[in-house]
This record gives C-alpha cells, structure tokens and sequence, in this order.
C-alpha cells in the first residue's frame, strides 16, 4: 500500500486521508515536514510514530497542495468540498454545499477539541511538571515553580518542555484553560465573565482573546453554539 501510495504520489496524483488514514499516509514518508492533521484524539499517538511531520489537530482540513488531510470521520464532507472547489471552481462547491445542506468550508476541529496534550515522550521530569499544571488547571504557571518541580533550571526546562509537548509553557496553559472554559461554557449557566476568572483570567478582555484564538469563535459564540442549556447567560 505504501509502495503505491508513493508511486502515485511520484506520478503527480494528489493524496488525500481522513482521520485514522492519516496513519496510512505517514508510513509512505511523504509527511516528513510537512503539516498535517488527523482527529483530534489521535494526535498524542501520532506525535510518536511521526515526529518529522507538523501535526495541526486545530484545523478540519489541511491543504498543501500535493498532500490534503482531514480530522475526524465527518470532515470527509469538509474534504469533498475543498477539493472541489481546487479543481471544478467555486460556484459549483457552493452549489453542491447548498444541495447537501452542508456549511462550506471554514469550520475548525479547535471548535470541537479538548486539550489533548502530548504524553507520549519520555522526559520524566517534564511529566512532572505537566502533572502540577494538570492538578492545578492551568492556575500556577511561574516558569520557577513549574522548572522547580521538573528539577531544572529554568532555560533548561523551557527547552526541554518545547521539545517533549509541542507547546510553550504559555501555550501549554493557555490550552488547559481554555478547554476547562469550554466545559463551563457548556455546562453552565456562568456569565463568560465568570468563567474567565473561575479558569484562571483577572482580565476578560485577555481570556476572550486568547479563547478565540485558540478556539475560532468568541467564548459567547462557541456557548451558543454548544451549550446544553442555550438560554445561558453571555
């Protein structure tokens, strides 16, 4: 499968996955610097088996030209549409959207996600310190008190944590919090203001930010959107 994969690849056929076929595609070689995504869950265990590759579990669909990947299982319609609109224009996408009742593309797998954060190393000490933030969600950050239960210095320690998690000690907690917001957002009736100093923010104008970075909508659009209860407080 993988010898053929390549040789299509080497003809100039443009190779696609969704989901788990991300695994498929990363055994011919061809992800080695290159970004991609899978589903969201994955993403620890695709880390490890494929280290060259840039992994992007924020993103439905990554198009790079001669390599396209997708998220989970229902991204497939997100990757029809995009590849569609490469190759047949895009009126006839926005047509085949409508037909189907469908959103066109432009979703993102960071409206879905939790914060899956990469385990799979093997830096003990470095696990320790992901440890605490866990225990603490997110709320003690200072690089000193998260160096000093790693046992490191401080520059060490950044290095160290980079390279085993993917992450910057800021993204890394920024993430945590903000998927705990996420679950408050959902399941209660907290005004988001609240929320924000419940996961660690003094400032909701900075937790707004950093949420809708992260996520892609504002903490007000994603509880709309996702909330049990939608008469919830904003």
């Amino acid at each position: 499968m993988t010898r053929w994969l390549r040789e299509r690849h080497a003809d100039g056929a443009v190779l696609a996955s969704i989901c788990s076929g991300a695994f498929v595609l990363g055994a011919t070689g061809l992800f080695d610097d290159r970004t991609v995504t899978t589903h969201w869950t994955y993403e620890d265990r695709f880390r490890s088996q494929f280290p060259q590759a840039r992994i992007d579990t924020d993103r439905i669909v990554i198009d790079d030209g001669d390599l396209m990947t997708a998220g989970g299982v229902m991204a497939w319609t997100d990757l029809c549409l995009t590849l569609i609109q490469r190759f047949v224009g895009q009126a006839v996408m926005m047509e085949v959207a409508s037909g189907f009742l469908i959103d066109p593309p432009g979703r993102e797998q960071s409206y879905y996600s939790g914060f899956r954060p990469h385990i799979g190393h093997k830096d003990d000490a470095i696990s320790k310190a992901q440890d605490f933030l866990h225990e603490t969600e997110g709320k003690i950050v200072e690089v000193a008190t998260l160096a000093a239960r790693a046992g490191l210095e401080d520059r060490t320690f950044l290095r160290r944590f980079h390279k085993a998690t993917g992450h910057t000690t800021t993204e890394y907690w920024q993430r945590l919090r903000v998927a705990n917001a996420k679950t408050k957002l959902r399941d209660t009736g907290l005004a988001v203001d609240q929320v924000a100093w419940e996961v660690g923010y003094t400032d909701p104008s900075a937790f707004r930010k950093v949420f809708h970075r992260i996520v892609g909508l504002s903490p007000s659009d994603y509880r709309r959107r996702f909330s049990a209860g939608k008469d919830a407080s904003d």
